[in-house]
């Protein structure tokens, strides 16, 4: 899928009504921080947040879908208000579908945001894929358009708003702060 243009990119993030998320490598930088206790830490990105919630001011729904469990991505979605989560498990297609069928939206008017070659099931049936530059190469062959920033540096802020650019809400969500 690379390659294609940005004009088809823009067409494509102009019907997204699902944005889902990965985490590891997408939400977080990928590094798994482990406490004295065993106990593990992750780090998010404020401006990734913010453009999560700009995406729900706009009507995006919102969605994670993450091989790995963890409480913090329990703890982060609920301080963002991100109300479908699924954790656990590398069949992310069931899940996603799953999706589909709750929301009655069709693959097309989905966007998915993944660096891994699990993300793949997901990633070949959206309407809008994207990829992190430090994603895997499999995965940035096969996306509609990767990202500048590295996945937990700002890469879910900067697809956050290519959607918002591309469906004309970026400016009245902006105005907000113009005030």
């Amino acid at each position: 899928m690379s390659g294609i243009d940005k004009q088809d990119v823009l067409a494509r993030a102009a019907k997204i009504k699902l944005m889902i998320f990965d985490v590891d490598g997408v939400l977080t930088d990928g590094s798994l921080h482990y406490g004295a206790e065993g106990e593990l830490m992750k780090t998010f990105n404020v401006h990734d947040g913010l453009g999560i919630k700009f995406l729900q001011q706009a009507g995006v729904l919102t969605a994670i879908i993450s091989a790995r469990r963890s409480p913090q991505v329990t703890a982060r979605a609920k301080d963002l208000g991100i109300e479908f989560v699924h954790q656990g498990g590398h069949d992310k297609l069931t899940p996603f579908m799953d999706l589909l069928a709750k929301t009655g939206l069709t693959a097309e008017q989905v966007g998915f945001i993944g660096d891994d070659v699990v993300d793949l099931p997901i990633l070949s049936r959206v309407g809008l894929a994207i990829g992190v530059p430090n994603g895997r190469p499999e995965v940035l062959q096969r996306v509609h358009h990767v990202t500048a920033a590295s996945g937990g540096r700002g890469a879910v802020r900067e697809a956050s708003e290519l959607l918002l650019r591309a469906q004309g809400s970026y400016e009245q969500i902006l105005a907000q702060f113009l005030v």
